[in-house]
């Protein structure tokens, strides 16, 4: 008793080691994707693009071509680990190595791709922007709205994590429950839902495609970086009709029970009055 104590009690330390891990990793994420590209100037940095630069000579340049290789070698780096990691092959042949780690393992090597994407990532300053708002009042007002829908995208995505069972997604669940000895969560729900999250990878593609487009200046590291993660948002998943099906259900249950205790207090204030 005492070993498999020490088991669940080592499992544990090591989920919460990742959701650490993980949740750091997120918060330098959203900084990284939405301050540095809206706030450069407030904070003191170097201009984000040369628009005094044609493209004929920026092209050309050894710096700028360097810092686009370095920044593909990365976005490549990121995609083949999260990628090849939920490959069927491979990840069936890490839950036999790892067991209830198996999910805990896969966000942690994510987050750690992250982070080296985000610390070696290269700004290409030394070539025009493809847009760039500076004229007045839009340099102040657009900024702002950017700030705005970036800031209520991240609240979306935050939610929608939260509905899809954030404990489960870091790998806690799957822990905790091994150690109250109640099998795989996933295996507890329903076929349906098995089959939505195995075809849903990606729950936040569209709030994620806002926040890497909607920029007031847009340099030519930010459109590699939005358009690769993009188009890998948009191969990742396959949804089909049956899944949207499931998912339409879904939310108009959700939207009943917002509904039910209002149906009910009003019932209950005419029964009052009949009284």
């Amino acid at each position: 008793m005492a070993s498999v104590t020490a088991r669940g009690m080592t499992l544990c330390i090591l989920a919460l080691l990742n959701f650490v891990f993980v949740f750091i990793t997120g918060a330098d994420f959203v900084r990284f994707i939405s301050f540095r590209a809206i706030y450069h100037n407030i904070t003191g940095e170097s201009p984000l693009c040369q628009d005094s630069v044609p493209w004929s000579v920026a092209l050309r340049d050894s710096s700028v071509l360097k810092s686009v290789v370095v920044d593909l070698g990365l976005l490549g780096l990121f995609t083949v680990q999260h990628s090849l990691l939920a490959w069927a092959p491979v990840k069936q042949a890490c839950q036999s190595v790892l067991g209830v780690l198996n999910r805990a393992m896969y966000c942690s090597t994510t987050a750690l791709a992250l982070q080296i994407l985000m610390h070696y990532w290269q700004p290409v300053t030394d070539a025009p922007c493809l847009w760039s708002v500076r004229n007045a009042p839009w340099n102040t007002w657009f900024p702002l709205l950017c700030f705005t829908l970036h800031f209520l995208c991240w609240s979306i995505i935050c939610s929608i994590l939260l509905i899809f069972d954030y404990p489960e997604l870091l790998g806690i669940k799957q822990v905790y429950y091994e150690c109250l000895g109640l099998g795989d969560p996933l295996a507890l729900k329903s076929p349906r839902a098995q089959r939505l999250f195995a075809h849903l990878r990606h729950p936040v593609c569209v709030e994620l495609a806002v926040v890497l487009w909607l920029l007031p200046a847009l340099p030519l590291d930010r459109l590699l970086l939005a358009g690769s993660l993009s188009a890998y948002l948009a191969l990742a998943h396959s949804l089909d009709t049956q899944d949207c099906a499931y998912l339409s259900v879904q939310l108009h249950s959700k939207l009943r029970l917002f509904s039910l205790p209002q149906e009910g207090t009003a019932q209950n204030n005419n029964n009052h009055k009949e009284e």
